[in-house]
């Protein structure tokens, strides 16, 4: 179970609301990972719940922008209590 405390949170957080707005897109991590120019398997990495991907700033306003949410969506709280 991921701790707020610990440092890979943040890439958890992220790791889950990307997936979340990935899907709410409907945008396949094939799809997205060609219309951010990376590879499939870095995407795949980034939302594993096995594997903490790290990956820079402009990564990530990079995401936001193919789609098309506000950078602080991707920083969104969740109940990381519950299983999803």
């Amino acid at each position: 179970m991921m701790n707020k405390s610990d440092e890979n949170y943040i890439y958890y957080l992220v790791a889950k609301n990307l997936k979340a707005q990935r899907k709410l897109k409907g945008l396949t991590q094939a799809k997205f990972a060609e219309l951010c120019n990376y590879s499939e398997g870095f995407i795949m990495n980034i939302e594993s719940e096995k594997y903490y991907q790290t990956f820079s700033l402009g990564t990530l306003w990079r995401f936001a922008e193919i789609l098309d949410v506000d950078i602080r969506e991707l920083f969104t709280p969740i109940n990381i209590d519950k299983k999803e």
